[in-house]
């Protein structure tokens, strides 16, 4: 049986920024991904939005690792040439109701460490967005965008550069506890027993059924999985936005946003869709809802605007009922295995956080 001293299973963003944190610590790894190449799932398929922090759990594990990965990626971004633009977002109330929320929305950023909300009145977001329709905002300058697949590669390049080794098409089917660490039986093309002494479960949407085929783990700290899928439209034609918008949070969700890539294409969405598989596709007539909704702050939006442009579906481990979920990252001291780290509900802001997450992991297993 080969041996290693590290094994990564999943090379999505998170698996990929684990891995290039314990390589640059001079850890040997190896990082198995059951698909061709890196990110192929939840990491390709999101908004790109590099977050600011603002909305999650004061105290929470999204919060905290939001806030230090921002500051983070922008400066790797710079380092590596990696493509981004630090455009800001617009929160916009459309109603004196939503508008007197708009306090409560700064008090919790700057709660978890985003002190740099601006309130606006309406014509101060007006003169930033003239095709805008708001009563009062909120200007979130450090939100922005970034190339995703860029920042995977560079991840990757950095990871390897350091050591790392990756191989595709070998998924992980189970692990077997040891005297010094893991068996783990690889499976694709040609299957093989690889012995490892730490184990990062790193899988995304497939966490948690690989923590129930690692055979000491207890079931009980095991979360179920529910896939929670959300729609893209993009507009044909072109939004006259340089910034993010984002209506005022309604129950149950952030509402629909207008996100930008970095040619300045807009798209909107996530909705919000329960699905019991991993389905793609765009039901068109879902753009029914966004309509409204989107002209309450872009009343000129034209009629047929908007087509079908993409899906993603977000690795809940909270049933639709809950409302709120947060990252778990489980070392020994919370399920009793030693040199077993499992990550459970990497959702947004799952990109923006990777590099503090990173960190996190590398300190659990120090």
């Amino acid at each position: 049986m080969d041996e290693v001293e590290c094994v990564v299973a999943g090379a999505g963003v998170v698996g990929l920024a684990i891995a290039r944190a314990l390589a640059q610590a001079g850890r040997e790894v190896i990082v198995l991904e059951e698909a061709e190449t890196v990110g192929t799932v939840t990491s390709a398929r999101n908004s790109e939005v590099i977050h600011a922090g603002i909305y999650y759990r004061a105290g929470s594990l999204m919060a905290e690792l939001c806030v230090r990965g921002k500051r983070a990626l922008y400066a790797y971004c710079a380092d590596h040439g990696v493509p981004h633009r630090n455009c800001g977002k617009l929160i916009v109330a459309t109603t004196a109701h939503e508008a007197e929320r708009l306090a409560a929305i700064r008090a919790h950023a700057e709660a978890n460490g985003v002190d740099d909300l601006q309130a606006l009145s309406g014509p101060e977001a007006q003169a930033l967005e003239p095709s805008l329709a708001c009563v009062a905002a909120l200007l979130s300058p450090s939100t922005g965008i970034i190339d995703s697949h860029g920042y995977m590669l560079a991840l990757r390049g950095d990871a390897e550069e350091a050591g790392a080794a990756f191989a595709f098409h070998s998924p992980l089917l189970n692990a077997r506890k040891t005297d010094d660490g893991f068996a783990l039986d690889v499976g694709g093309a040609d299957p093989m027993t690889l012995g490892c002494r730490l184990l990062i479960n790193a899988a995304g949407h497939g966490a948690p059924a690989l923590a129930r085929a690692i055979d000491a783990m207890p079931t009980d700290q095991v979360p179920s999985g529910y896939y929670a899928k959300g729609n893209y439209f993009s507009c044909s034609t072109r939004a006259p936005f340089s910034r993010l918008i984002y209506p005022v949070p309604e129950p149950g969700g952030l509402g629909v946003h207008l996100t930008l890539d970095l040619a300045g294409q807009a798209r909107f969405g996530p909705d919000v869709e329960w699905v019991e598989t991993m389905d793609y596709e765009v039901d068109p007539a879902r753009s029914a809802r966004f309509y409204p909704a989107i002209r309450k702050y872009w009343p000129e939006l034209p009629d047929g605007a908007l087509q079908p442009a993409y899906s993603g579906i977000r690795p809940k481990i909270v049933p639709p009922a809950v409302a709120v979920q947060d990252f778990v990252i489980q070392g020994p001291q919370q399920h009793g295995v030693g040199g077993l780290i499992n990550l459970f509900g990497i959702e947004s802001p799952g990109l923006t956080a990777s590099l503090a997450i990173a960190d996190h992991v590398a300190a659990l297993a120090s």
